[in-house]
């Protein structure tokens, strides 16, 4: 990633500057990164497309640190992946749905 050394100042409202700090926050972005890829032309996602996959992503991070822990106690030998494997196949289509939808 490329350092950020230059500054750009805008005058704004009030109301303006909420507004973009808000929908910074909503797409859980740093207001300079949401600025600079609105501005730029970026498509910018809010969260909310995200949510369900997120919601599974932390589902299948939990199986996975219970199999780890199971394992390092030596209460299991051998993970069978394929199913975790298929998850995150069937997640990636999510995000290059989401992704490709609006381009």
């Amino acid at each position: 990633m490329k350092k950020k050394t230059a500054i750009l100042t805008a005058r704004l409202t009030p109301a303006e500057k909420a507004a973009i700090e808000r929908r910074a926050k909503q797409a859980n972005m740093t207001v300079t990164d949401y600025i600079v890829k609105s501005a730029l032309g970026k498509n910018v996602r809010q969260t909310d497309e995200l949510a369900p996959i997120l919601s599974e992503l932390k589902a299948q991070g939990r199986n996975l640190n219970q199999l780890t822990k199971l394992a390092n106690m030596g209460r299991i030998d051998l993970v069978d992946a394929e199913n975790f494997t298929e998850a995150y196949k069937n997640l990636y289509g999510l995000i290059e749905e989401i992704y490709w939808e609006e381009e």
